[in-house]
């Protein structure tokens, strides 16, 4: 590791601490401190999240760790961040609507009542604990299910009727990493190869570590079929995980990098960006979509990998049909889904934006917490259809 990285991974871990534990504080204030729980439960609460912010923060370092070493620890950091950001959310909802409260008790003049108070804040307690648990859980069960086959037709006007029908599978997001491994792989290959379809292609954040720690689990995509091949667009995670090392890797998987550059697969034009923040790392990535258009024939729908959805202005500018993306998880947990809005225009579904259409997957696999709350995970299987 350079030094650049050295530093990015320290200020990573000392943001890491100060965002997790001030976050742990404020649940110890709501769901030990404020309810005034009996003495005994004060301690073993105070104690427990003290104890899983230690996890929290563990689990990142432990990613360097042998994969037997790691992969407990990491189930329980990242499904503790799962339960902690649900928690989180719902108190944080109750302290607003408890503020209100006081708020119109003020307004009344109605006197304070400390018992009153009590009483409110070991309810909210126990409700949000009890529901972040279940969601969790549900969450949790969700990931760990067959990922299902979303079926999206998609009409385009310039494809042939002689080539409607054509099919796209899209996989995105899967990152490979921590706790996701060889078994879900062979299962997402043997899923996929059942479609036979057209074109396989992969739009980014496929994995999450070095070629050295992840060749093992990524090995079954070299399995992957279809009668055009499989192409693949990076996402921003690539850039954190060695990306030159990965490209060529996944090149002697016989999966065909696509970087701002096209292909002629008969029915359509495929083409693929890097990344939108690819430009950040240097080592000459950079999303470039007018250089990966250039040359095509106009007559025919022209598709476009780029991981994230904001590529979508440029794609319309550029002549683009039809633009499929990822990055966002559709959310992955809710309310998180809220707050990808703030930095992607789209969050899961088909749009129609200016003149070209965008295609944004929920994704194929999960970032961080195993688990997914209102944003199920999916292989998608794209049919083109003649208008």
């Amino acid at each position: 590791m350079d030094r650049m990285s050295l530093s990015r991974m320290a200020i990573f871990l000392v943001l890491l601490v100060l965002i997790a534990g001030g976050g742990h504080y404020y649940l110890w204030t709501r769901l030990v401190r404020d309810p005034a729980w009996p003495a005994r439960w004060h301690t073993v609460g105070t104690w427990a999240l003290v104890a899983m912010l230690v996890v929290m923060v563990g689990g990142f370092l432990v990613r360097r760790a042998p994969r037997n070493v790691a992969l407990p620890i990491s189930w329980l950091a990242y499904s503790w961040m799962g339960i902690f950001f649900l928690l989180f959310m719902m108190l944080l909802v109750g302290d607003v609507a408890t503020l209100l409260v006081r708020a119109v008790g003020a307004l009344r003049g109605a006197p304070l009542d400390p018992e009153r108070r009590v009483f409110l804040s070991k309810a909210i307690a126990t409700v949000a604990g009890g529901a972040a648990l279940l969601m969790g859980v549900g969450g949790a069960l969700s990931v760990m299910a067959k990922t299902a086959i979303k079926r999206v037709p998609i009409r385009l006007a310039k494809l042939a009727k002689a080539h409607s029908g054509f099919t796209l599978v899209q996989l995105t997001d899967v990152h490979v990493g921590p706790t996701i491994g060889k078994d879900f792989i062979e299962e997402i290959v043997r899923q996929v190869n059942e479609i036979d379809a057209d074109a396989v292609v992969i739009t980014g954040d496929l994995v999450d570590g070095s070629v050295a720690d992840l060749r093992e689990h990524v090995a079954p995509l070299g399995k992957l079929r279809a009668k055009q091949g499989v192409f693949f667009v990076t996402g921003n995670h690539e850039y954190y995980s060695g990306v030159d090392e990965w490209l060529a890797h996944l090149g002697t998987l016989g999966i065909r990098v696509l970087r701002n550059e096209q292909v002629d697969l008969g029915a359509i034009h495929l083409a693929g960006v890097d990344d939108s923040s690819a430009h950040q790392f240097g080592r000459g990535h950079g999303e470039d979509i007018p250089k990966a258009v250039l040359g095509r024939d106009p007559s025919k729908p022209l598709v476009l990998l780029a991981h994230q959805p904001k590529a979508i202005e440029g794609a319309a500018e550029s002549g683009v049909d039809l633009q499929l993306s990822g990055h966002t998880h559709g959310g992955q947990i809710i309310p998180w889904n809220f707050f990808v809005r703030l930095q992607q225009p789209y969050v899961a579904g088909l749009f129609e934006h200016r003149t070209a259409l965008l295609y944004v997957s929920c994704g194929t696999g999960y970032w961080g917490p195993p688990m997914r709350v209102g944003a199920p995970a999916e292989i998608t299987r794209i049919e083109l259809l003649s208008t």
